[in-house]
């Protein structure tokens, strides 16, 4: 089963949201089969097949998360950010701002789910492939 260390190492490659596909598709193939990334303090539960988790623990000062999703906002902050405009703490603190708590990744769908305090999916997008 995957290791946190692999983990690392393919994340360590992404520079900006453009990177983001890439490093997917690289977890997917080290069996990572659905993860949830919580903005609060970045840290971020693994998930592997025979209810196998691996957590990366907190990586910075926790956030406050606003109460209130401002969801338009949070939109085009994220557009941005794929593009490769601004890096992930950037990213990180532009989803607090705009109410974002996490976002779960699922493997199979190729589906990232942001979601509010409240657990609302505030949005659903493809990852390319």
């Amino acid at each position: 089963m995957f290791t946190i260390e692999q983990i690392k190492a393919a994340h360590s490659k992404v520079k900006s949201g453009a990177d983001f596909p890439a490093y997917i598709q690289e977890i997917k193939k080290l069996g990572v089969t659905h993860y949830e990334a919580y903005v609060t303090d970045g840290h971020i539960d693994y998930h592997g097949a025979n209810n196998y988790t691996a957590n990366v623990p907190p990586k910075y000062e926790p956030l406050t998360i606003a109460e209130t999703c401002q969801s338009e906002s949070f939109k085009a902050e994220l557009v941005a950010h794929q593009q490769g405009k601004t890096d992930f703490l950037t990213f990180i603190k532009m989803c607090a701002t705009y109410g974002i708590e996490k976002w779960a990744i699922c493997m199979d769908a190729m589906t990232c789910i942001y979601y509010d305090k409240l657990g609302n999916e505030i949005l659903v997008e493809v990852i390319p492939h």
